[in-house]
């Protein structure tokens, strides 16, 4: 078995499952497979120690349910991590027992899932509530955040062996006409669902995140003040998905949601890339001397990603501050400063406290939007978040 690492994913090359799951919830326990967490059209820091998190390393597996076989899960993908950071060959060897133990669960619940859907034809429907099942989508498509509804498609549901748990099949596609087939299970008043996660229709679908506690307050900004809708962004200069973001983000509060829309952008470089901090840095001095000047940067580092490197960087700098009028000395001296410095490590510091770990990651009006979305994701929870407010209004 081989595991592919990347750090910057292409979303062309993302499979379906995490495509629709742009939350890293994968499907990998209900399809029988192990696979590595992965979003799409993100840029990704380097992993963290698998000794100080061990559920959280490259490698993941996210079941069912049941607390049983959970263990022997997170005592595997901590030995997995293990062996992917520090290559122990003793940590291979312990692997081995566990992939047995595992093998021998996965079989057992794999042919009740299965049963559960593919007895489908020897069991008669069960009847849902038309109502009930359009609220049902609707969550899906909020939680998921897809963009049409007409991409999810509920087959038929069937009394499972369970008592009073039904099983029907569910069918999610995209907008390049790829679909993935999996079972969904729900109580008969459809109060909560199991895709691989348990999924809570009573908790707000969104998994909208309180941003009441980070700094927002001086920070560049995109937009009027009083926009209905507000788009934070945590970016890096150098992750190359950030910059195409920058563009759609860009055009969005300048075209289709002029006065509409608010972005502001909160600095978050990886430790994977070389200049991305020094260039947080600069175009931070340089907003303190032109508050547009701050867009004016970050234009030219996106555009120019290509072509810098931490050698030059400083050079790339001072030309772009002669072209756009600026104090030069000030603005290097600056960069070296603990003024600046701070600012880049309090963006970093809220973006930890509200769990975004790479870039772009987006909060519009608080839900989450992880990595590059097509822009009709985007639309959709904008535009979402725009009726609401008129809807409330009135």
């Amino acid at each position: 078995m081989r595991f592919h690492r990347s750090r910057e994913r292409n979303p062309t090359r993302v499979s379906l499952f995490r495509l629709l799951l742009r939350r890293e919830v994968p499907f990998g326990f209900a399809q029988g497979k192990l696979h590595r967490r992965e979003v799409s059209g993100v840029c990704d820091p380097l992993p963290r120690s698998a000794l100080a998190y061990p559920f959280r390393g490259p490698y993941h597996w996210e079941p069912l349910s049941g607390t049983f076989w959970k263990g022997l899960v997170e005592k595997l993908m901590f030995k997995l991590n293990l062996l992917a950071r520090i290559g122990r060959a003793v940590a291979l060897a312990s692997l081995a027992f566990s992939f047995g133990a595992i093998a021998i669960v996965t079989a057992v619940t794999s042919a009740s899932a299965q049963t559960a859907t593919s007895s489908a034809s020897n069991i008669a429907s069960v009847a849902t509530d038309p109502a009930r099942d359009a609220a049902m989508k609707t969550y899906l498509q909020k939680h998921f955040k897809i963009a049409n509804p007409d991409l999810i498609k509920f087959g038929p549901a069937v009394q499972t062996s369970i008592p009073g748990l039904l099983g029907r099949p569910l069918t999610v596609s995209n907008e390049q006409g790829q679909s993935v087939n999996t079972a969904l299970f729900f109580d008969k008043n459809e109060t909560g669902m199991i895709i691989g996660q348990f999924l809570d229709t009573s908790a707000e679908p969104w998994g909208r995140m309180n941003l009441s506690g980070i700094h927002l307050n001086d920070n560049p900004t995109l937009g009027p003040a009083d926009a209905p809708v507000t788009i934070v962004e945590f970016a890096d200069f150098e992750c190359p998905f950030c910059a195409r973001a920058f563009s759609v983000l860009e055009t969005m509060a300048n075209t289709t949601y002029k006065d509409k829309m608010k972005v502001v952008f909160k600095n978050y470089p990886l430790n994977v890339h070389l200049w991305a901090i020094k260039a947080a840095e600069a175009a931070e001095c340089a907003r303190l001397q032109n508050p547009n000047a701050f867009w004016d940067f970050a234009r030219y580092f996106y555009s120019n990603q290509g072509s810098i490197n931490p050698k030059n960087l400083q050079d790339q700098v001072d030309k772009e501050a002669a072209n756009l009028k600026l104090d030069g000395p000030s603005l290097k001296a600056c960069m070296g400063s603990a003024q600046a410095s701070d600012r880049v490590k309090q963006d970093q510091a809220d973006g930890n406290s509200i769990k975004v770990t790479s870039t772009p990651t987006f909060f519009v009006n608080g839900i989450p939007v992880v990595g590059l979305p097509e822009s009709k994701v985007l639309e959709f929870v904008i535009n979402s978040e725009l009726a609401e407010r008129s809807a409330a209004a009135h």
